[in-house]
C-alpha cells in the first residue's frame, strides 16, 4: 500500500478541478480515468473493473472489494441507465456525490474514476442536446466519458466524435466506440477500428480506450464464452502506433477462464460488469462467473437468506410479473425499488453490499489481474503532480488527409456487415 502522507497528497494534487471544487473537504480520491488506465497498462496484462453501479449496494461493495484487492476502480454508468430517461436511482448527475460520499463513509483510499458510460449519439438531432448536457455531466462530478456514437454510419461516428470533443476535459479519460454492441452480428473489423482511431488522431484527440463489438452482450449472456478474443488481439494489435486500449463491454456471464485469456491476450485495460452485480447484490443464484441461473420456468433462482429479503424479493418478482418484465428487463427494477431496498434491516442491506464486495474483489484478484494497481496509479499521480499525466499518444496522422470531403470518401470505402437493427442499448 502506500502511506497516508502520500494519499493525501493524491487528494490534493491529483483531483480533477471539477471534483476539488464540488467536494473541497473530501477524503475520497476521485481521479481522471487517463490514471486508472496508466495502473492497468503499467501492471501489464491487468483489466480494470468498471462497475455500473445501478444500485447504492452495488456502488458500496465495488468499493470495498477494490479497497480490498488494493486495485484501481472504475464506477460507470450508462446514458440508458442512469441518463434523462433513467432505469437507475444513481444516475450520471448523482454518481459522483455518491461515489465520494461512500469513499468517505468508508474509508476508501483507492484511486476511482467516475465513468459516464456509452453516452450514445444516435442521430444528428442528440448532437445539439448533447452540447448542452455533456458539460453538465462534468460540472457534476465525472472523471472519464464514452462518447458513443457507434450507432451512426462511419463517418458520423467520426465526425460526431470530433465534434463533440471540445466538451470533454483535457485531463479526462475518454472511451470511444466502433460497432455497436449487438452480439455475434455486425461484428467490428480491423479496417472500420483504425478509421476511427486515425481520424481522431488527425485532431489531436487520443482516446484511452476503444469498445468493439467483439461479440459480446449487454445483460444475460448463456454460453460463457460470447467474446471473440482472436478478433479483439488483432484489432487491438493494429492501434499499437495509437496507443490505444481496449474497453471490454458485457462481461457479465462469461467464463472466468475466458476472461482471463482476454487479459492475456488483447490490450483491454477495462472491463464493464453490469448485470453480474445487480443480481449478486440482490441475491439471485449465479454460477462461478457472474451469469444468473434460471429454475425451469426461466425465472430467477433467489438464494435463502442472501441478497434482499424474501418478502423484498416477491414484491419485486411480482412488479415485474405485473410489467410483463422478464429476464434483461429486471434492471428496470432499481429505479422503483431502491428506498425499499433501504429500508430493510441493517444485516439485509449489509449482507447484499458484502456479496458485491466478494465478487468484485474475486474478479480484481483472480481474474482481471488488477490487484496492487492502487499502488501504481498513487505513485504517478505524485510522479506527475498533476489531475493529468498527459495525452496517451502523440499525432501521427496528416490533418490534410482527414477533411470532411476524405473522411467522406474514406468511409465509403469501408466494406462491413453493421448487423440487424434495433436497440441495443444496456
Amino acid at each position: 500500500m502506500y502511506s497516508r502522507e502520500d494519499f493525501e497528497k493524491c487528494v490534493q494534487v491529483g483531483r480533477p478541478p471539477n471534483v476539488a471544487a464540488l467536494f473541497p473537504n473530501s477524503k475520497g480520491l476521485l481521479v481522471s480515468g487517463k490514471y486508472i488506465d496508466r495502473a492497468m497498462r503499467a501492471k501489464g496484462r491487468a483489466i480494470a473493473l468498471a462497475a455500473n453501479a445501478r444500485n447504492s449496494f452495488v456502488l458500496k461493495g465495488a468499493l470495498l472489494g477494490a479497497q480490498k484487492a488494493n486495485s484501481c476502480l472504475i464506477i460507470e454508468i450508462a446514458k440508458s441507465e442512469g441518463g434523462a430517461n433513467a432505469y437507475c436511482p444513481v444516475n450520471l448527475w448523482n454518481m459522483a456525490l455518491y461515489v465520494d460520499a461512500a469513499c468517505n463513509q468508508l474509508g476508501i483510499t483507492i484511486p476511482v474514476a467516475v465513468h459516464g458510460d456509452h453516452y450514445v449519439i444516435k442521430k444528428d438531432e442528440d448532437i445539439q442536446s448533447a452540447r448542452v448536457e455533456i458539460p453538465s455531466l462534468f460540472d457534476a462530478g465525472l472523471t472519464s466519458i464514452a462518447i458513443d456514437a457507434s450507432h451512426m454510419p462511419d463517418d458520423k461516428n467520426l465526425l460526431t466524435s470530433i465534434g463533440l470533443n471540445p466538451l470533454v476535459p483535457e485531463w479526462a479519460g475518454l472511451e470511444t466506440e466502433v460497432g455497436e454492441i449487438k452480439g455475434k452480428a455486425g461484428l467490428s473489423t480491423p479496417e472500420e477500428a483504425l478509421f476511427l482511431i486515425q481520424g481522431l488522431n488527425a485532431y489531436r484527440i487520443f482516446p484511452n480506450w476503444i469498445a468493439l463489438n467483439n461479440g459480446s452482450t449487454h445483460g444475460l449472456e448463456v454460453t460463457g464464452d460470447d467474446i471473440d478474443v482472436e478478433l479483439t488481439r488483432v484489432i487491438h494489435e493494429q492501434l499499437v502506433p495509437y496507443n490505444v486500449a481496449g474497453a471490454q463491454h458485457g462481461t457479465s456471464g462469461n467464463s472466468s477462464a475466458h476472461l482471463r485469456e482476454i487479459a492475456e491476450k488483447t490490450r483491454t485495460s477495462k472491463a464493464n460488469v453490469a448485470t453480474a452485480l445487480q443480481m449478486i447484490s440482490w441475491g439471485v443464484k449465479v454460477n462461478d462467473y457472474g451469469n444468473a441461473i434460471r429454475d425451469e420456468q426461466g425465472d430467477f433462482v433467489k438464494l435463502e437468506n442472501q441478497g434482499a429479503s424474501d418478502e423484498v424479493w416477491q414484491e419485486m418478482t411480482a412488479y415485474a410479473a405485473e410489467k410483463g418484465w422478464k429476464g434483461g428487463d429486471y434492471k428496470k427494477l432499481n429505479l422503483p425499488f431502491e428506498n425499499k431496498l433501504l429500508g430493510q434491516s441493517k444485516e439485509v442491506r449489509e449482507r447484499m453490499i458484502k456479496a458485491v464486495e466478494d465478487f468484485v474483489y474475486h474478479m480484481l484478484k483472480n481474474v482481471f489481474n488488477a490487484a496492487d494497481t492502487a499502488p501504481l496509479a498513487v505513485e504517478d499521480i505524485l510522479r506527475h503532480g498533476s489531475c493529468d499525466p498527459g495525452p496517451v499518444a502523440e499525432q501521427i496522422e496528416d490533418p490534410s488527409e482527414w477533411n470532411l470531403d476524405k473522411i467522406v470518401e474514406k468511409a465509403g470505402r469501408i466494406t462491413s456487415d453493421k448487423g440487424p437493427a434495433g436497440d441495443f442499448d444496456d
